[in-house]
Parts: C-alpha cells; structure tokens; sequence
C-alpha cells in the first residue's frame, strides 16, 4: 500500500463546502491540487464526483458509493473505502479527496494530510474532521496572503502520522 493522503481545504472551523459546493475560489489552491494529484488515484464519494463537471485528467477516479449500478465512463466503482484502497494499492501516493464522510473514514488510514486551512469562518453543511494533534506531526506551512485574485489568506498545511 502507498502512502494514503487526504487532501482538502478546510475553514477555521474545518468547513469544507455547503450545498455541494466549495465556499471560496482560489486560484493557487486549485493549482497546488492539480500538481500534487496529478498522475494518481484519487479517491472520493459519489457525491464530490458528481459535483465535477468533467473528469479530472491524468488521474484514476475511484468513486465509493453504496448504489447498485453505479459506473460513470473513465471511472473505478468501489463500495468501501477499503476496496477502494486496494484498488488504489500500485500507486504510491494515492489521494483521498473528499467528502466528509470519506474523510472521516480514510482519517485513520492516512499517512499524510495535504490541508489548505482558509482562514475565514463559513456557513458550511460538510466538514473536515477534527485532528487529534497527538496523531500528527506539522511538517510543512506555507502562508498564502489574501489578493486580487484570492478573496480569503490561506496556509498550506502539511502532515504526517506521528510515529510511523
């Protein structure tokens, strides 16, 4: 198995999107996405995938749903996080992108977390989850200023399992 990282961007108060959609627009954020899951599995709930509006290129697409009969073209199906891990098993970084409750699941098989903390409070119906800082190590920050083409400052947050 490769290592398993979520990557997310979450408010002050880990808000991540409201009505199936993110909060904020930016820019950068979505390049850093690109570059970093470029050429990988990523793994996410039917939900967030239905809320793109077209394949992510030069990634796998491992959807978890529950439905029966669910195959959009270009993807894999998975009906659990743990299959949809092991379908995942030859890339060495595979990504874990969402939603909340996939992240809730996948917490405690990370190996990393790729979070872009936006600093503003959200009215937000999904959530990242609460990390325990026992559990992680803050390996990497990056402050991003608030600018013309970024309504909200951010910080590009990277983790890694404390003691593996």
């Amino acid at each position: 198995m490769g290592k398993v990282t979520l990557i997310a961007a979450a408010g002050e108060n880990n808000e991540l999107g409201k009505d199936k959609d993110l909060v904020w627009h930016l820019p950068d954020d979505f390049k850093r996405f690109k570059s970093l899951t470029t050429g990988h599995y990523i793994i996410m709930g039917r939900k967030t995938f239905e809320t793109f509006p077209k394949l992510l290129p030069n990634r796998t697409h491992v959807i978890i749903t529950r439905k029966e009969d669910y195959n959009p073209k270009g993807t894999i199906v998975a009906n659990s996080l743990d299959e949809a891990l092991e379908v995942a098993e030859e890339d060495p970084q595979p990504f874990v992108i969402g939603g909340g409750e996939i992240y809730k699941l996948a917490l405690e098989k990370a190996d990393a977390i790729e979070l872009t903390r936006v600093h503003g409070t959200f009215e937000a119906d999904t959530f990242f989850p609460e990390l325990d800082e026992q559990n992680w190590n803050l390996v990497a920050s990056e402050m991003h200023p608030k600018d013309d083409r970024h309504n909200y400052a951010f910080t590009y947050l990277t983790y890694e399992r404390a003691g593996r």
